[in-house]
Parts: C-alpha cells; structure tokens; sequence
C-alpha cells in the first residue's frame, strides 16, 4: 500500500562565516527517496522557509559522492524539488505517513526553531506516522514537544552526528552548538557506534535515526520497513 512521506532539508547556505559554504548532505536525501521511490510511495520535500535548498559543496565530491547524488544532479526535474520546496504552511500533516529530516550542517541553524515543523512532526508521530532523521537531521527533533508538553525526544533512544566526528572532521570550532550533548541535555537516550563513521541505526517504536553518512541507507531501509 502506497504511503506517504515529508523530507526535510535546510534552507541555510552558510556557516555563521558567509564565506563558509554549506548546506544539505545530497546524498541523504537522494538514498532515502529512492528507497521509498522504489517502495511505490508517494514524496514530497519541505524546508523551514520553503523554495531553495542549497547543496553542501563537500556533500558533491569524491569521496562523499555517489551514485544516487551524482544521478539527481544530472536530473533537472530532480533538482527541480529542491529549487522549490514547500514551506509548513502548505503542509496538511494528516496527509503523511512519515516525516524524514535530512542532515547537513546547514540544519544547526534553522531546524531547530522551526516552529511550523515541529508542529507536522508533532502530528504525525502522536498519530503513530514514523519520524526519521539522519545524521544532523536530529536536531530538527530537539525542540520539539508533544501535546503534554513534553520533549519528543525525552527518554527516547535516538543517535546522531556525534561530537567526536564533529572534531575529527575538522568542524567542531565552526558549530554553533554541541548536537550530542543537547539531546542529553533533553533527556534523550543518546547512543553512537564504538567506531566513528561508521552505519549506527537506533530504532525506538515509531522513531528511527541514523547516526552519519554512512548510516543513510540502512537509515531509509529502517523507515521503509516501518512503513
């Protein structure tokens, strides 16, 4: 039975510096949507602000590009989606069956306000929808709360980009703040591989994460099978 899913990606195209390009982790997006392409589901992308997303320039280069990114670059309609996504407002969370955030640093910023997102995410998983999230996708769950009052992600496991990798990529200065420590900080059950950079998946009932980059397709397989 056809399902359908929300994607979310980021709208900013900077670190704090705006010379210091970033933006969404291509091929975190392309895994999944062709995961659930494949599945007969039907997709559409949402942004904090709606219309453009822009691309992490590291995201589109050797050793981080794929085959799925590297296929939705040379696909117009494709790249289409992400000149003009939807804004929250346009979005009818009953609609959906699932709500998937994508990573990328560009996420820091401005998912975690994202006032009309944590809204859908609300919806969907109170009425049993799956929510995922992969890499620096989590942090659009850290201020999200339930219709109780409560963090969505309190006392639930989740993983997420950690803050080793952060150091050992050589972009921890650069953050604005410490994802990992802040789902601690929110009572989240934050767990990580033994080894950094590698696939780590962490389900907990209709909530699925996926640590990094490397955990992106195991990540959409997860939520795939949820569905």
């Amino acid at each position: 039975m056809s399902k359908r899913i929300l994607h979310v990606v980021s709208n900013v195209a900077h670190y704090a510096d705006p010379a210091d390009p970033t933006g969404l982790w291509l091929s975190e997006l392309t895994h999944a949507y062709l995961e659930f392409e494949k599945a007969g589901h039907q997709q559409r992308i949402v942004s904090p602000e709606g219309g453009q997303s822009p691309l992490e320039p590291r995201s589109l280069k050797w050793p981080n590009i794929d085959a799925t990114a590297k296929a939705w670059l040379a696909d117009e309609s494709r790249m289409a989606l992400l000149a003009n996504t939807a804004s929250p407002d346009q979005i009818d969370s009953a609609d959906y069956d699932a709500i998937y955030f994508t990573g990328g640093h560009a996420v820091m910023w401005d998912y975690p306000g994202a006032s009309g997102l944590q809204r859908i995410t609300r919806e969907i998983f109170e009425r049993g929808g799956v929510v995922g999230a992969v890499c620096h996708g989590y942090c659009g769950l850290l201020n999200t709360r339930l219709s109780d009052g409560s963090l969505l992600v309190a006392g639930r496991k989740i993983t997420g980009f950690s803050w080793t990798e952060e150091v050992l990529a050589g972009v921890a200065k650069k953050m604005p703040y410490n994802a990992e420590q802040e789902m601690k900080d929110r009572g989240a059950l934050y767990e990580k591989a033994l080894l950094p950079f590698t696939s780590n998946v962490v389900t907990d009932g209709h909530l699925v994460s996926g640590q990094n980059p490397q955990s992106v397709k195991a990540t959409a397989k997860r939520v795939a099978s949820l569905l």
